[in-house]
């Protein structure tokens, strides 16, 4: 790897157990995709969960490390050219406003997921890519980070219109 440029991937679940989420990136193919596409580092923060994923990549050359939780994973957020995270609004706001390139993954196992509506709504918009834990290879196979378009936070309305909307409030 000598002089090639370091280019993180950060993977985040929060403070919840996502397995599903650290399985796949753990995935040789997974990490074949990301290498694929110029990133040569994978820091995984697994949070709650059993599943240990692998310090070492098999046929890549992707350095790989994990680790369970970190006072703040803002540093992580700032460092990476890629973040990969669970559906919780507070990781996928602070990761918008570090202007990173965003992949939320969808952790269908929650019961009443308004996270999915929040990550569909932005995808929408062109802010981050959507995935589930199935469909993450593709994604990233797929992805084209010039499609992005910059986070701007701006009034609550548009905020406050879809919580309404969710909630099942009139929309004015």
């Amino acid at each position: 790897m000598g002089d090639r440029e370091r280019r993180v991937v950060f993977v985040t679940v929060g403070t919840t157990c996502f397995d599903a989420l650290v399985k796949v990136v753990d995935s040789e193919e997974v990490k074949q995709a990301l290498l694929q596409k110029g990133y040569t580092h994978l820091v995984i923060q697994m949070g709650r969960g059993t599943y240990m994923p692998t310090e070492t990549s098999g046929i890549s050359d992707l350095q790989v490390e994990h680790f369970t939780f970190s006072p703040s994973i803002a540093d992580y957020i700032r460092e990476a050219s890629l973040v990969i995270s669970h559906a919780g609004s507070g990781s996928i706001f602070e990761t918008l406003r570090l202007g990173k390139p965003l992949i939320v993954v969808v952790n269908e196992d929650l019961m009443d997921n308004h996270q999915s509506e929040l990550a569909d709504e932005l995808a929408e918009r062109n802010h981050l890519f959507c995935a589930h834990p199935q469909t993450l290879l593709e994604t990233v196979e797929a992805m084209d980070l010039n499609v992005l378009q910059p986070y701007m936070p701006g009034g609550a309305k548009p905020v406050v219109a879809l919580i309404n909307k969710f909630l099942g409030f009139p929309v004015s």
